[in-house]
């Protein structure tokens, strides 16, 4: 997969939008930050005093004075540890609702993208930022108030430290340049490298779902080794680029220590000099000390804090490379409500493609009077299926028009449109479910009646009631504890629950056996009944369902008639049924 393009100027943005919509909890969190940042600089000043007031002093100690300090030392520390309570409460609910509210967006957003969206990315990328990559952000927003509060204390510590000694303050603050230089290169650096192992993550979770999605044809082919092979060798270039992030932490991390130590050595030894001669006091001496630990180690954490806040941002802006795409098939401005009428279908000299240049059909003109059935016939790869695509608008085509009684499909609302094409595809999927909810998937308000009735139509019931749980049953990921047959069987039922004008079968009995076949053909007859159908079939037997047979071939229809009379004046329709009947 090619490397990423990645803006981190709209990673940034997105952070910002939804911070914003959480402006109160996080100004919560950021004023409880604010009283731990003021209880941890009091805290060394009043331990400084109670040296200087009451205890380093000519007379001895002062018990009474220093008991008042006693009690001023406990109230910052209740203040601290509440504020550090509330800091983290605060926080986390900011985070949560930050991390939930994008991933909301998330799956909004690719469940409203088209199909052809889908052709071209991965699964496992997509999962990788719904879980990885928005994680990342949840762990930056947590950090956002206890960031501040070290960035509050940093320039506390500095004032107080210039108040007591304005000298030694400023020389506290010669490592800054220097350490401000190393943070552009560390930052400059780590970027490509996080890009690549958030990438390569995405890479690794889409070969894992492809595994255990396809999990069957990997143990039939005895392919194990080559799999494991396929995932070693990305997981061995996320293990490269992992400790290509780690070396520059190696290497930059010590840095963000080392200088901070080398300045609190010479202002030690310095302060220690002036302590010596008297400029400062022995409790400004503590004082200082401790107020110099606060000022360099937000420095200590820099390194960290950056490679937290790169990673969340390549986060950020991976999952704004998602959320900016724009469905290619979208609801007109002025769309209309589904018009009067039964069904009629008209696809008018209609050109599409699903790569540029590669038009899969061509000058591609049908019209299916409402409450007929036609059957769509053709060898492999002559668009049969990809009529199907079009009718619920899909994908949009490229010239021409597909019309459902009379309107353009563009022109309809889409919600309507798709709410009155039934399918049934041969890849059945199933939720992991009940049975009853599979079925009721179409028509969400269908009573339990309607769902048995349906499923009695579709000669699911048969089964259903031998399983103990019945109706109740929840099926595996996919549908897989069930048969390939019992799986068409609810689906077939699932579209007959879904009061439709149009209704399109494409190889709707293909995963089941010539007994089964016969009765659900009885069954489609019924269903049929009424609605405009298109069946797209290898199978005579079904393919004599329709009123008329359709001969497609490279796009185009160039056939169309009865079953017979087809087979008595088409070479081309012969020879496409004796090379399905072989198959059959």
């Amino acid at each position: 997969m090619d490397e990423e393009q990645l803006d981190l100027k709209a990673g940034a943005r997105l952070l910002v939008t939804e911070l914003r919509r959480q402006w109160v909890s996080l100004s919560l969190a950021l004023f409880a930050a604010l009283l731990w940042t003021i209880a941890r600089l009091a805290i060394p000043v009043v331990i400084g005093a109670t040296i200087d007031n009451a205890i380093d002093l000519p007379g001895g100690v002062d018990l009474d004075l220093l008991l008042w300090f006693a009690v001023a030392m406990l109230g910052l520390a209740a203040l601290q540890g509440g504020g550090a309570s509330m800091r983290r409460y605060f926080a986390m609910r900011t985070s949560h609702r930050v991390e939930a509210d994008i991933r909301m967006q998330f799956y909004g957003s690719i469940s409203r993208l088209s199909f052809d969206f889908y052709d071209k990315t991965a699964t496992g990328q997509l999962m990788s930022r719904a879980s990885t990559d928005v994680h990342e952000v949840q762990m930056l927003t947590v950090m956002i108030p206890i960031n501040f509060a070290f960035l509050l204390m940093a320039v506390g510590s500095f004032i107080v430290l210039a108040f007591i000694h304005l000298w030694l303050a400023l020389l506290g603050l010669l490592v800054y340049p220097m350490v401000t230089i190393i943070t552009v290169r560390f930052f400059n650096k780590l970027f490509p490298a996080t890009a690549r192992v958030q990438q390569g993550l995405g890479e690794l979770t889409s070969v894992v779902e492809e595994n255990i999605a396809g999990g069957r044809l990997v143990r039939s082919f005895g392919r194990e080794d080559h799999e494991i092979a396929k995932a070693r060798k990305v997981a061995d270039q996320i293990y490269d680029d992992n400790m290509e992030v780690a070396r520059l932490r190696t290497i930059y991390g010590p840095l963000f220590f080392l200088l901070p130590t080398i300045g609190q050595l010479t202002i030690l030894a310095y302060g220690g000099w002036l302590a010596l001669e008297g400029e400062l006091s022995a409790g400004e001496f503590v004082a200082f000390f401790q107020l110099l630990n606060m000022l360099i180690w937000p420095v200590q954490g820099l390194g960290e804090m950056i490679a937290s806040g790169q990673r969340a941002l390549t986060s950020a802006a991976r999952i704004w490379n998602i959320l900016k795409e724009q469905p290619t098939v979208r609801q007109r401005p002025h769309a209309t409500s589904m018009p009067d009428g039964t069904g009629e279908i008209e696809f008018d000299h209609v050109r599409f493609s699903y790569l540029p240049g590669q038009p899969v059909l061509r000058d591609f003109s049908l019209k299916v009077p409402a409450g007929t059935s036609v059957a769509l016939v053709g060898p492999t790869a002559s668009g049969k299926s990809t009529v199907a695509q079009l009718l619920p608008r899909f994908y949009d085509i490229e010239e021409g028009s597909i019309k459902i009684d009379g309107v353009d499909v563009r022109d309809l609302k889409l919600q309507e449109l798709r709410s009155n094409v039934g399918l049934v595809f041969e890849d059945t999927f199933l939720f992991s479910d009940t049975i009853r909810n599979n079925i009721a998937y179409s028509n969400l308000d269908a009573t339990e009646e309607e769902v048995m009735k349906a499923a009695q139509l579709a000669h699911a019931a048969e089964f259903i009631e031998r399983i103990p749980e019945g109706y109740d049953t929840v099926v595996g990921e996919q549908g897989y504890s069930l048969s390939g047959g019992q799986r068409q069987r609810i689906a077939i039922a699932r579209a007959m629950l879904k009061q439709t004008r149009v209704l399109i079968l494409d190889d709707a009995t293909s995963s089941v056996d010539a007994r089964m076949e016969e009765e659900i053909r009885n069954a489609l007859r019924i269903v049929m009944e009424g609605r405009t159908t298109v069946i797209i079939s290898h199978r005579v037997s079904t393919i004599a369902l329709a009123d008329q047979v359709v001969l497609v071939d490279q796009g185009r229809v160039v056939d169309m008639g009865s079953h017979v009379d087809l087979l008595s004046s088409s070479s081309r329709y012969q020879e496409v049924l004796g090379q399905v009947d072989v198959r059959a």
